[in-house]
Parts: C-alpha cells; sequence; structure tokens
C-alpha cells in the first residue's frame, strides 16, 4: 500500500507503540481502527513482536496492518476474564533464568513455565546461573536436572554473571533469534543480559517490579535490539502466563516425555492418573521417568492453575 512502513513493536503500552523501522530508528505509533488477529480474544490488539505496517499522519506513526503472527504467549487479563493479554509474539525462543540457591528456583515453577512455552509452541532453555555460590550437593543437582531437561529436550546451560561462567555460551543463544527472557526476581537475569549486551545496562530489580501483584494492569513486555543480532524480550512474571486456550487434558501433551509415552497407554484419553494399563505410570514405577516431573504434571492437572497461573517457590 502506498506511503506504508513496515517495522516492529518494541514496546506496547496501550495508548503508544513503539515502532522500529528497517533502519532501526523508533517510531511512536497508535492504532488506526480495531484489530482482531488469530481469532484471539484478547486486550490488546497488538504486542511486543509484531511485524506491522504503518504510515506516517502528522509526524506520528499509525499503525493499519499487523501481519500473521507464527506464535505468541499470553496472560490472562483478569482473574475471572476469559479474555488475554498477548504479552509477545513472533518468538524464536524462551529462556527461563533460574538458580538453587539465593534465590531457590522450585522445579514445579520451572515445569510451569516449560509447560507454557510447549502450549505456545516456543522452543525453551534453561540457564542455571549463580554458579561460583553453589554447594558441592546444588552443582550434583543441577547435574541430574540437566540430564532429565535434556533428555526431554530442553538445552541447559550452567552460568555465573559474577564470575561471567557461561556467558559466551549464553551470548551465543541469543544472537540472531528472538529471545523471550524470564525468571524469578533476584536470579540474575539482568546481570546476565548486561553481561552479554554492556550498552543495554537494564536496570537491576526491574524483574521484581514486575513481580509486583499491584502493577499487573501496567506491566508491559519490552523488545531490546542486540548488537550481534537478535532481540531479547523482557516480560512479566511467569506467573501471570496463562494457559487458557487448551483443558486440563491435554496438559499430558506438554511433556515432551510423556507424550512420547501416550500411544502405549491402553486408553486414548488416558489422564495418567489412576487408569489401569497406563505406559506413563509403568514408566514410573520402574524408574524411566522422572518422578519429580509426574509430581509436578499432577499439580498442574489437580490445582487452580486454569483460574490463575501461579508461580511456587
Amino acid at each position: 500500500m502506498e506511503d506504508e512502513r513496515q517495522g516492529v513493536v518494541m514496546r506496547s503500552t496501550g495508548s503508544w507503540i513503539s515502532v522500529m523501522d528497517p533502519e532501526g530508528e523508533a517510531v511512536e505509533c497508535r492504532i488506526k481502527g480495531k484489530f482482531r488477529i488469530m481469532d484471539v480474544r484478547s486486550t490488546n490488539p497488538v504486542a511486543v513482536g509484531d511485524r506491522v505496517y504503518f504510515r506516517m499522519v502528522d509526524h506520528t506513526g499509525v499503525i493499519t496492518r499487523i501481519s500473521d503472527r507464527h506464535n505468541y504467549i499470553v496472560r490472562k487479563a483478569t482473574r475471572l476474564s476469559s479474555r488475554s493479554h498477548i504479552i509477545a509474539a513472533n518468538i524464536d525462543q524462551a529462556i527461563l533464568i533460574v538458580t538453587l540457591a539465593s534465590p531457590r528456583t522450585s522445579t514445579g515453577f520451572i515445569d510451569r513455565f516449560l509447560v507454557t512455552a510447549e502450549a505456545y509452541h516456543i522452543p525453551a532453555r534453561l540457564v542455571f546461573n549463580k554458579a561460583d555460590i553453589m554447594t558441592e550437593e546444588q552443582v550434583g543437582m543441577f547435574l541430574y536436572l540437566k540430564s532429565v531437561y535434556e533428555a526431554a529436550g530442553y538445552p541447559c546451560l550452567l552460568a555465573s554473571a559474577l564470575e561471567m561462567q557461561g556467558v559466551d555460551a549464553f551470548s551465543a543463544w541469543l544472537q540472531n533469534k528472538v529471545s523471550l527472557l524470564s525468571g524469578h526476581s533476584g536470579v540474575g537475569k539482568s546481570a546476565l543480559v548486561n553481561a552479554v549486551e554492556p550498552g543495554l545496562d537494564l536496570r537491576t530489580g526491574a524483574i521484581s517490579d514486575y513481580h509486583d501483584k499491584g502493577k499487573h494492569t501496567t506491566t508491559y513486555a519490552e523488545m531490546h535490539p542486540l548488537s550481534q543480532g537478535g532481540f531479547i524480550i523482557d516480560t512479566p512474571g511467569i506467573k501471570e502466563f496463562g494457559l487458557i486456550d487448551f483443558g486440563r487434558t491435554e496438559v499430558g501433551e506438554r511433556f515432551p516425555e510423556m507424550r512420547a509415552l501416550m500411544s502405549h497407554c491402553r486408553f486414548t484419553n488416558c489422564t495418567h492418573v489412576h487408569e489401569p494399563g497406563c505406559a506413563v505410570r509403568r514408566a514410573l514405577d520402574e524408574g524411566h521417568f522422572p518422578e519429580f516431573r509426574y509430581y509436578n504434571y499432577l499439580s498442574i492437572l489437580h490445582d487452580d492453575y486454569w483460574e490463575e497461573t501461579e508461580s511456587y517457590d
């Protein structure tokens, strides 16, 4: 269309949308009319990562079209609402920063993140930060978790932002990709990003702001370009993500090692809880399925996760 320019949404606060044009310049834009994308009932028609078309009107960008998304991730707009808030779109990978001490990230929290990524078809990776303060026991725990998660298809990295351990490998993960980053407050997400991209200077403590329940309505994801190529999307906390596009019976499909066994269950609608002839429970009994992953599955299946996603420390 004549006079239209293309760009990528870097930040959206509702009334104003910051779009980066092909020359790398930021253009403040507004939305023209109403958009409905991919039949998603959302409170925000435009999200970080969206590829949009806009034209300039009186020195202000006006977004006229939004390209189709290849994926997206959402959170519920409110506890009782069936509508969603799209956190980000067109994501190449989701990376969770975790720690085994100061603070401890529980496997329940990790598995909820991975299930969410699976639900929205986003490849996921794990970074275990603060290797410099790990005890011998915690190193052993890392090696065990690494073996379990990598067997399920999730690459793991041991890092220390303080001592620059694993920073080069983390940087390689980010290069030329759109990476959504998340993690508890205090796990060192900002420190790791700043080690890769010192000029970005992400504010320490920004993550804890995202975890403030009183600020859910004013919390926005933001995308930052990397000098080596690629982008990082700084997100609200995982407790705001919402699995609202599928039901309880599909939870097992979001565990790759469980998904691989499902065809061997006696019943096609097996919940892997009480049914006879369940291949998942047989693998669990024989020591071929990690117990903690199974019990985290049960936790997701039976708690009130479907009303509002919570974090579990």
